[in-house]
């Protein structure tokens, strides 16, 4: 057996025992899922020490292979940031359980009953970069859906995400719920043995570059839920409040310009173009942006020309390119062609515009009046995400919970057969809608 061959076993068989301990923790109660979610942040927050040695460990490593800003920014995990993830922890916690309600409850005919119930996938696949805490996200609300999850973080995070992962794994061995539900891998070769098994892993998320996220979609025969790439924008409308869309802007460029929901280019009408291009540039140049712009931009302010590459790129850094348009249809229309279905945001203070704008723009989220930051499942009340969605089909958008669970359809009847419903004296069915409680 090669050594290909043997990783490949290996990973099969921490795939079957992860499925087996999902099937356990899918008939669990919701009670039951809560005291292990309990359980797992009180782990952490022991634990929380050996975590951020960990992580500044990964951090002293990654400086000295000189990694890129953007992802050394992600990677970092400081005791706030940690306690925030926690917090999320226990947000879950709180939230609806999601596997077993019901969607339809329908008599078809005496005795005969139908109901449609969300239930859980079965075992998520998860591949991120940098991002440790992205691991407690992810394995909570995998818990909490009822899931199995497959871990496999970037090489930069392989201390932290061990450390987070000893941790979950401690906090889930005080409860009902097998520490096999959640695995970390640490090897690139575990990356492509993961894409491959398809026969236990019923949902691949790769959270990271656009190449990536290519390369994972092309290389696996499971579905795959993800983004490839965080192109924003911000539109400046003429009939925009200038202090409210300077703010606006600076917030959705400068909060945390490493995340996928932060804007990479802003359009300006032309009318409002000369009196908001100095103040917004003021402002974002004072917190380190450098900026580049069209012809028409450059006009009005003193920065570097933008090309065509430019519209096209997800800087996830302190860089902003500027376009100024003629009308609401030019700014949709650039948006349609060079964004990236993520987020978009519009700001103005002609309801009309607004509208059009909310309704003709392609993206998961679109915006009014506010900062292209809040597409964050964790600000959305979601408690947590395990990532953004870029898909037409749902789940779309940030993905908490619901994204995480199917449905099955359960028929109950007494001996009813099919024959009965058909032919020339065929009984028909009733059809009749039934009240609603949850099955568990």
């Amino acid at each position: 057996m090669t050594a290909t061959q043997i990783e490949s076993h290996s990973l099969s068989a921490i795939a079957l025992s992860t499925r087996d301990a999902a099937r356990q923790l899918a008939v669990l109660s919701t009670e039951a899922k809560n005291r292990a979610i309990e359980a797992i942040a009180q782990s952490l927050e022991a634990q929380a020490e050996e975590i951020l040695a960990a992580n500044a460990a990964d951090c002293k490593a990654a400086e000295a292979e000189k990694i890129a800003k953007p992802l050394y920014s992600r990677l970092k995990l400081d005791a706030t940031k940690l306690k925030d993830a926690i917090a999320g922890v226990r947000d879950v916690g709180k939230l609806p359980d999601p596997v077993g309600a019901v969607q339809i409850h329908r008599e078809l005919d005496t005795g005969l009953v139908l109901q449609r119930i969300t239930c859980p996938l079965g075992v998520l696949g998860v591949i991120f970069e940098a991002r440790p805490d992205a691991a407690i996200q992810i394995s909570l609300l995998a818990i909490k859906s009822g899931n199995g999850v497959i871990l496999k973080g970037g090489k930069e995070a392989v201390r932290s995400c061990e450390a987070i992962v000893k941790a979950i794994h401690h906090g889930l061995s005080q409860t009902e719920i097998n520490p096999a539900v959640v695995q970390l891998l640490t090897t690139r070769e575990e990356t492509m043995a993961l894409l491959r098994l398809d026969e236990y892993v019923d949902l691949i998320i790769p959270r990271g570059s656009n190449s990536f996220v290519r390369f994972v979609q092309e290389n696996t025969r499971i579905p795959v839920l993800g983004h490839a790439d965080g192109i924003c924008h911000a539109y400046i409308d003429k009939a925009a409040d200038i202090a409210k869309a300077v703010e606006i802007t600076v917030d959705a460029k400068t909060h945390y310009p490493a995340a996928c929901n932060a804007i990479e280019t802003l359009l300006v009408h032309q009318y409002i173009a000369p009196e908001f291009l100095p103040l917004v540039a003021r402002a974002l140049q004072e917190r380190q942006v450098e900026l580049r712009g069209d012809d028409r931009t450059r006009k009005i302010i003193d920065v570097a020309a933008a090309t065509e590459a430019d519209w096209t790129t997800e800087y996830s850094d302190l860089i902003l390119s500027i376009m100024v348009v003629d009308s609401l249809e030019e700014a949709i229309a650039h948006i349609n062609t060079y964004g990236s279905r993520h987020t978009e945001a519009i700001v103005t203070e002609d309801p009309i515009t607004a509208k059009t704008f909310l309704a003709q723009v392609d993206a998961a989220g679109v915006y009014h009046n506010c900062s292209t930051r809040f597409a964050d499942g964790f600000r959305y009340g979601f408690g947590a995400e395990v990532g953004i969605s870029t898909h037409k089909l749902p789940p779309r958008g940030p993905v908490g919970l619901e994204g995480l669970v199917t449905y099955k359809y359960q028929l109950t009847g007494d001996g009813h057969i099919a024959a009965t419903y058909t032919g020339t004296n065929a009984k028909s069915f009733t059809h009749k809608d039934l009240g609603y409680t949850n099955s568990l």
